[in-house]
């Protein structure tokens, strides 16, 4: 096994420490915000408020020693809000730009759904091409680029739904709940104070994280793998080749993206668990996050409550690792 491989597990396993001493309980956002970030992707995250979303990025951001920004997507945002403008100068007649807050390493885009068709086409636009035109000129955005925009899944008056053609340029879609009760103690003798908190100090580099692309790409990923991952797209798409009766749960599978991220994220995962070669498990560990929000469920699933995940659990259990 590859040391370089060891060191960006050790790496990872630092910013992760880092981050827990001030955010308990979020394990699981954290490492796929670490996998994102890995595989350049993004996240779109559906849970409560109060449940730290804003502490996290803001710590992963000091702990890689990154630029943050923050909007609150509200029903009179601007495109230009988001992404900058030109600013006329009366000495010199002449306009200059003015960046936006997208301009930065890490950006919390929350409650996406809350701003109008033409600010969520804004914000897909600079994560899909990673630059934002103002006037004539095109500004490449800063590297790495992470997005995670969250979306509040308790109230929907007064929102505006993302098309589910935009939904699918998220790498990731993670439902976060409440924390356990042992969570929410130590939450709340920690952070039921007056006193500052714990400051997060730097332990990665954006250089390091670059790096550690590479390895990524070095990571090695079997053909048999491959398969694999294109038959589990496949089944989203024609569940009846592989013997399960859903298709009237189903309106459309997912999309070759589907394919593409499920390989870079199984990779990764494989990554930050310091091996330098993919396992079948990696690609079960990745793909309800991969693939919940590319699947198109029918009225009639949810009339019975069935959701994408429980359809999901089916195809994982049904899909052979292996064909003969």
């Amino acid at each position: 096994m590859g040391t370089q491989v060891i060191n960006c597990g050790e790496k990872l396993d630092q910013v992760r420490g880092e981050i827990g001493q001030l955010v308990v309980g979020q394990t699981t956002l954290i490492d796929r915000l670490l996998l994102a970030l890995l595989c350049d992707g993004h996240v779109l995250l559906e849970g409560v408020p109060g449940i730290a979303k804003t502490l996290t990025v803001n710590s992963l951001a000091k702990a890689i020693h990154a630029d943050f920004s923050r909007i609150q997507f509200t029903p009179d945002l601007l495109p230009s809000d988001l992404t900058g403008t030109l600013v006329y100068d009366p000495r010199n007649h002449s306009f200059s730009p003015e960046k936006g807050p997208v301009f930065a390493n890490l950006l919390l885009a929350d409650e996406v759904n809350r701003s109008p068709a033409k600010v969520q086409s804004a914000l897909l636009e600079a994560m899909q091409e990673k630059q934002v035109t103002l006037g004539k000129e095109t500004f490449n955005l800063p590297l790495p680029f992470l997005v995670l925009a969250t979306q509040n899944p308790i109230e929907q008056e007064g929102t505006y739904a993302l098309p589910e053609a935009q939904v699918d340029r998220f790498m990731f879609k993670l439902k976060i709940g409440y924390p356990s009760m042992d969570d929410e103690l130590q939450i709340m003798q920690r952070m039921a104070t007056t006193k500052a908190a714990y400051e997060i100090n730097p332990v990665l580099t954006l250089d390091e994280l670059m790096q550690m692309r590479e390895a990524l790409e070095s990571t090695f990923l079997d053909e048999k793998i491959e398969r694999y991952i294109v038959r589990l797209v496949d089944c989203t798409r024609h569940p009846n080749h592989y013997g399960m009766d859903i298709d009237r749960y189903l309106r459309f599978g997912a999309s070759p993206r589907a394919s593409i991220y499920l390989s870079l994220a199984a990779r990764g995962n494989a990554l930050m668990q310091k091996r330098d070669y993919t396992v079948p498990q990696d690609v079960k560990d990745v793909a309800h996050d991969v693939l919940r929000h590319r699947l198109a469920i029918s009225y009639r699933a949810e009339a019975e409550s069935i959701t994408s995940d429980d359809l999901l659990e089916q195809m994982l259990s049904t899909v052979p690792v292996a064909t003969s």
